[in-house]
């Protein structure tokens, strides 16, 4: 099977073919256009005049993981030759991904109908925090507060502390870009039959409130559930995350029964009368505390050894600088240097048609001429145009 982190110019992937124009912004639209480039699509990213917004969390140019595979196309879409200029590239898209407030496109005049008038074909896909429409639509937010209204938010503590969820992950990444491009793929299966593109509205909020479908499962029926408490917030003792000797932590998610029994012969603690019975929640304070004093008598690592042929569902804590070190990440190559950065391969694995990245982060415009010329452009046209300040490269 090709390394997914190989790289190379040529297209290949299950979406190689694709033409995708996606204009800049910052979260889960350069996420979605990651995992279409990716998957093979021949990503243009349209980026305005100056210095990237991205670069005070992502770096220069050439360091934005989320731009790999793409080719960059500088245009200026408040200069009045903009609007032709993408309707033009329009023709030849099957894509089109924008993460604007609502209106914005519109007021371009680039929204869904002046793009489709051009390309009928065109996959029109919009991503918000919000959605098009609704009381909120025009009000700004973050990650964290779309978490928050989704309702995901409100699970993601341990018991008894505040809500709280890994940065960007729940809303922008997996509400929102994910789930875009799960709806740009699905949209592309159907215009292969009908011919016909359509517009896509994702919503990060509901985009969170999916990705929680279990939470709310477990909510609806907490009335008819034997265990009082939700158990995956930390409320039981057998699935939480406990701090070692070395200041590092070890995670335990000892479940089912039969991983419950493992974890306790592991500890040695199958004999305890105390542990006998997993869901007893009146022990379960007693038992999270010896569980606490045992975990720091030692070392995360002696832990991990201990653990490691065991099927108790024990592992440590990793960080960023640790995971793709890690025996499992290196045997699949779950990470790959690039730009000086290590950073994680395309996934999913297809068998016939993997991903893989095509190319680093190209600089801000550094694609615009190749673009233009494979549209039809004349070179002098080309010329005309950067000197108008239409586009730049």
């Amino acid at each position: 099977m090709t390394p997914p982190h190989h790289t190379g110019n040529e297209p290949h992937g299950p979406l190689a073919g694709i033409r995708v124009l996606e204009f800049e912004g910052l979260g889960p639209a350069p996420f979605c256009g990651m995992l279409l480039a990716d998957m093979g699509a021949d990503v243009i990213l349209l980026e305005r005049p100056g210095e990237s917004p991205a670069r005070p969390y992502f770096g220069t140019d050439r360091q934005r993981v989320m731009h790999r595979g793409k080719r960059s196309l500088g245009i200026d879409l408040k200069h009045p030759e903009a609007k032709d200029l993408v309707l033009r590239l329009v023709e030849h898209a099957d894509v089109l991904i924008e993460g604007f407030r609502p209106g914005v496109m519109e007021r371009l005049g680039i929204g869904p109908g002046a793009c489709q008038a051009q390309n009928l074909g065109l996959i029109y896909a919009r991503v918000t925090g919000w959605g098009q429409d609704g009381p909120l639509a025009q009000t700004p937010g973050h990650d964290l507060n779309f978490a928050a209204a989704s309702g995901i938010l409100s699970m993601g503590s341990r018991h008894g502390s505040a809500p709280w969820a890994p940065p960007t992950i729940t809303g922008d990444m997996g509400g929102g870009g994910a789930l875009l491009a799960f709806g740009i793929t699905a949209a592309l299966f159907e215009t292969v039959r009908s011919g016909v593109g359509q517009v896509i509205d994702a919503s990060m909020v509901e985009g969170a409130a999916l990705l929680g479908h279990a939470l709310f499962n477990v909510r609806g029926v907490t009335e008819t559930n034997p265990v009082p408490e939700w158990l995956l917030d930390s409320t039981a003792p057998f699935y939480d995350v406990y701090p070692c000797r070395d200041g590092r932590w070890i995670t335990v998610a000892a479940l089912e029964p039969k991983f419950y029994a493992a974890l306790l012969r592991t500890l040695g603690l199958d004999a305890d009368p105390e542990f006998a019975v997993q869901d007893a929640p009146d022990r379960w304070p007693r038992m999270r505390q010896r569980l606490a004093d045992l975990f720091f008598a030692e070392d995360s690592d002696h832990w991990a050894d201990l653990f490691q042929d065991s099927e108790a569902c024990v592992a440590p804590v990793l960080n960023l600088d640790e995971a793709p070190s890690h025996p499992q990440a290196k045997a699949r190559l779950s990470f790959f240097d690039s730009c000086g950065m290590t950073q994680p391969s395309p996934t999913p694995r297809f068998s016939v048609t993997p991903g893989r990245v095509r190319s680093s982060p190209p600089l801000r415009g550094g694609h615009t001429t190749e673009v233009l010329l494979e549209e039809g452009c004349e070179p002098f046209a080309v010329e005309r145009l950067i000197q108008a300040g239409a586009i730049w490269a």
